[in-house]
C-alpha cells in the first residue's frame, strides 16, 4: 500500500505557535519593564519621603536645641561621655536660680532638664549660672521622699536627732564639707512644712558651742502635706520633700575680682565633684545620696544622634572670634541585610529628578553665652541602599515569576506545541490523501470534508477530535443504558428479597407445596441482586401516605418479626394512640431493615427492644440491641450506600444497603433516622411528624 503523502503547510498553520511564543516573550519583557518602572517610581517616592523626613529631623533637632534643655546640652557638650556620679555641675542656660522660691526653683530645673534622676524617684540638679557675676555659686535643687521632718531647735548642738543635709565639694585638690540641719519656720499647717537648711562647716554630728553658720550658705527645705501613696496626710506616711541650696564656692568668687573678664564657665568645671546626702534622725544611712547607683542622666547632645538616619551627619560649631567644633556625629549604620551589589548599581542608574543634589541644612541658635551653628547633612545614597534591601527581597518574587513563565513556556513548547505539530502533520496527511482517487484502498471509507481548518488546532480538531468524541459518546450512552438497567433490576430485586424471606419462613416446611416455588423465586431474584446501587429506583418510587396508629403498627411488627427470622423483638405498647401519616409498607420495610441489622450484631440470647415516645408534634421510635458499638470511623456514614462494617465476620458481611434504603424511605415520608452507641449497645432512632 502506498505511503500517505504529507502536504506542504502554509504560514496560517503555524500562526498559533508564533502567537504563543510571542506572548511569552512579551510576558518576560513586560515583567522586567514593570519591575524597572516600579523601582524608578519607588526611588522617586523614597527620595521625596527622605527629603521630608530630613527636613522634619532638622526642625526637631533645632527645636530641641532652642529649648532650655537643649541649650543645657549645648552648654555642656561633653557630659554624656562621663559617668553620672559623682555629680559635676552643669552650666545652666540662665544666669541664676531663684532658690528661695520653691516653684521658681522647681520650674527652673524642670525647664532646663538638668536633674539626675534615681530609681527610687528622687532627683537632684547640680548647676552653676551662665553669668559669672551672679555670685559664683553652685546650686543644688532636687527632691526625695521621707517621713515627717524633725527640725533642730535653736541652740541644740547634737544633730543626730534631726533631719540634716551633708554636702561635700571636691575642687582643685581640696575637699570642703558642710552639715546643714533642718530648722522649721513656723508650725506645720495643712499646706506642708517649710524651713531652712542652715549650713555649718562639717565637724561631725555634734557642733561646738561657738560654731557659727556659713554666711553665704543658703538652703531651703519644703515638705508636702499629702502622702505619696494618696492615703491623706497621716503622721507616719512618706511625703515628697523638695530642697534648694545655694553653695558658696570661694574659688569662683575670687576669680571675679581678678583683672580682665573671668573665664566662665571655669575650664576645670568637669573636674569639680559634688555629693549631697540627706540624713534621717538617729540613722547613718542617708535617705538620699547623690552617689546612689543607676541614675538617669539629663539630655545630652548624644541623644540627638538617635534621630539620625544612617549616613546623616550632625555638626555643631560654636561661633565667635575663634569658631570651634563642639560636636560631630554620624547616624548609626543599619544592621539590616546587605543588598545585592548589582541591584544597587541598577537602582543608582535609574534617573530621578533632583536625586543627586546634596542635602544640607544650617541653623544658628542664640544662647546667653554665644551663638551655635547646627548643620545637618543628609546622604541620599542611603535611599538607594534601603531600596536595594527591599528590592533584594522582592527580586526573589520577580525571579519566581520569570521562572514560572519560562517553565510554562517549556511545558507548552515540549508537551503541547511539539505534539500538536506532529499531530498536525499527520492530520494534514489524512485530510490531503482523502482526495486521492484510490483512497478506498488505503484508508477505507473516510469523510472529513466538513472538518477542515487553516491552523493546526483546526486541522487536529476537524480530523480527529470529532471522531474520538463520537466514539466516546457512543460508549458513554451504552454505559449509561447498562447502568440504568442494572440499577432498575437491582432495586426490584432488593425490594422483593425482604417479603420473600418472610414467605420462606411461612412456607419453610419441605412438604409445603409453595416451599419449592418460593425458593426458586428467591434464587431468581438473588441472581439480579447486588450488581449496582438502587438509589435511582428508590428515588423514583411513589409512596401512598395514610394516617396509621403507630402503637398498633409497632405491636404487629414485634409480634410478626419471627416470621422474618428475627426472634426476641420486644415492644411495650403505650397508653395513648399515636397517629402519623406514613406509607405503611415503606415504614415496615425500613423498620425490618433496622431489626435485621440489630439481629445481625446483637449478643446471643439478648432481646431487641422497641420503644415509642412522643414529644410535641414528633413521634419517636427507638430500636435498641445489646451488642458491640459501631466503629467511630463509620458511625457518621452508616446510612450511605455501600458503607458496612468491614470488621464483621465473613458470615455476617453485608453490602451496606439496608440502612440506606431505610434512610431513603424515612426522608420521603418526612422523617429522620439516626444511630448512636448507647450503653452496652446501639440505638437507632426514627422520628416522624404526628398526624393531626
Amino acid at each position: 500500500m502506498p505511503k500517505l503523502l504529507v502536504p506542504r503547510l502554509g504560514l496560517a498553520s503555524f500562526r498559533r505557535r508564533i502567537f504563543f511564543r510571542g506572548v511569552f516573550v512579551l510576558l518576560v519583557l513586560a515583567t522586567l519593564a514593570l519591575a524597572a518602572a516600579l523601582l524608578k517610581e519607588e526611588k522617586q517616592r523614597s527620595y521625596q519621603s527622605y527629603e521630608q523626613s530630613f527636613a522634619k529631623t532638622q526642625a526637631e533637632i533645632v527645636a530641641r536645641l532652642r529649648h532650655p534643655s537643649g541649650q543645657l546640652a549645648l552648654l555642656n557638650p561633653s557630659r554624656r561621655s562621663q559617668n553620672a556620679t559623682p555629680l559635676r555641675p552643669f552650666v545652666l542656660p540662665y544666669a541664676a536660680i531663684d532658690f528661695d522660691d520653691q516653684n521658681k526653683a522647681q520650674n527652673a530645673v524642670e525647664m532646663a532638664g538638668c536633674s539626675v534622676r534615681y530609681p527610687d524617684g528622687s532627683s537632684i540638679c547640680v548647676a552653676i549660672g551662665n553669668n559669672p557675676y551672679a555670685g559664683g555659686f553652685i546650686y543644688l535643687v532636687g527632691s526625695f521622699a521621707s517621713g515627717a521632718l524633725v527640725p533642730r531647735e535653736r541652740g541644740v548642738v547634737d544633730m543626730t536627732g534631726v533631719h540634716r543635709a551633708r554636702v561635700t565639694l571636691e575642687m582643685r585638690g581640696e575637699t570642703t564639707q558642710w552639715i546643714a540641719p533642718f530648722e522649721a519656720l513656723g508650725e506645720a499647717r495643712g499646706l506642708g512644712v517649710r524651713g531652712r537648711l542652715t549650713g555649718f562647716v562639717d565637724s561631725g554630728d555634734v557642733l561646738t558651742f561657738d560654731a557659727k553658720p556659713v554666711r553665704d550658705f543658703r538652703g531651703w527645705l519644703w515638705q508636702s502635706a499629702r502622702c505619696i501613696d494618696g492615703s491623706g496626710n497621716g503622721p507616719n506616711c512618706s511625703r515628697h520633700s523638695f530642697f534648694s541650696i545655694r553653695l558658696p564656692v570661694d574659688a569662683f568668687r575670687e576669680a571675679l575680682f581678678q583683672q580682665g573678664r573671668p573665664a566662665w564657665p571655669p575650664p576645670d568645671l568637669d573636674e569639680v565633684r559634688v555629693r549631697m546626702e540627706m540624713l534621717a534622725p538617729g540613722s547613718d544611712d542617708p535617705l538620699f545620696d547623690s552617689n546612689a547607683p543607676n541614675p538617669t542622666q539629663p539630655v545630652s547632645l548624644e541623644d540627638l544622634t538617635l534621630d539620625l538616619l544612617p549616613g546623616e551627619t550632625l555638626a555643631i560649631r560654636k561661633l565667635g572670634a575663634a569658631p570651634r567644633d563642639l560636636f560631630v556625629r554620624k547616624g548609626a549604620e543599619s544592621e539590616a541585610e546587605a543588598p545585592l551589589p548589582w541591584l544597587v548599581e541598577m537602582i543608582r542608574r535609574l534617573p530621578v529628578e533632583g536625586f543627586d543634589s546634596p542635602l544640607a541644612k544650617r541653623e544658628v541658635i542664640a544662647t546667653p553665652v554665644g551663638n551655635y551653628e547646627v548643620t545637618l547633612t543628609g546622604d541620599v545614597r542611603s535611599v538607594e541602599r534601603n531600596l536595594g534591601v527591599v528590592a533584594t527581597r522582592l527580586s526573589w518574587f520577580v525571579g519566581a515569576m520569570l521562572a514560572a513563565i519560562a517553565l510554562a513556556w517549556i511545558v507548552i513548547e515540549v508537551g503541547l506545541i511539539h505534539r500538536i505539530a506532529v499531530l498536525t502533520k499527520r492530520a494534514a496527511a489524512v485530510s490531503y490523501n482523502v482526495h486521492d482517487p484510490h483512497v478506498d484502498k488505503r484508508i477505507a471509507d473516510l469523510d472529513v470534508s466538513d472538518l477542515r481548518g487553516s491552523d493546526e488546532l483546526g486541522i487536529l480538531a476537524g480530523g480527529l477530535s470529532d471522531l474520538l468524541q463520537r466514539v466516546k459518546d457512543d460508549v458513554k450512552r451504552e454505559h449509561i443504558r447498562a447502568a440504568q438497567e442494572r440499577d432498575m433490576w437491582h432495586a426490584v430485586g432488593h425490594e422483593i428479597m425482604s417479603p420473600l424471606q418472610s414467605l420462606m419462613v411461612l412456607h419453610g416446611k419441605a412438604d409445603d407445596p409453595s416451599h419449592r416455588y418460593v425458593q426458586r423465586m428467591q434464587l431468581a431474584v438473588r441472581a439480579l441482586y447486588g450488581t449496582a446501587s438502587p438509589s435511582e429506583a428508590l428515588e423514583a418510587a411513589k409512596l401512598e401516605m395514610n394516617a396509621i396508629d403507630l402503637n398498633e403498627f409497632l405491636r404487629k411488627i414485634a409480634a410478626n418479626a419471627h416470621f422474618a427470622g428475627i426472634e426476641g423483638v420486644e415492644y411495650a405498647p403505650t397508653s395513648e394512640t399515636v397517629f402519623a401519616r406514613v406509607d405503611e409498607y415503606s415504614l415496615e420495610d425500613a423498620i425490618t431493615h433496622i431489626l435485621r441489622n440489630a439481629d445481625r450484631y446483637r449478643y446471643p440470647a439478648t432481646a431487641i427492644t422497641v420503644r415509642l415516645a412522643c414529644a410535641n408534634n414528633t413521634a419517636t421510635i427507638a430500636i435498641h440491641n445489646a451488642g458491640p458499638p459501631i466503629d467511630a470511623a463509620i458511625i457518621d456514614r452508616i446510612f450511605e450506600y455501600g458503607v458496612s462494617d468491614s470488621t464483621a465476620p465473613a458470615q455476617r458481611a453485608h453490602r451496606g444497603q439496608g440502612l440506606f434504603v431505610a434512610k431513603t424511605y424515612m426522608a420521603k415520608m418526612g422523617g429522620t433516622i439516626s444511630g448512636a452507641n448507647t450503653g452496652n449497645g446501639v440505638t437507632f432512632t426514627l422520628a416522624l411528624p404526628r398526624a393531626a
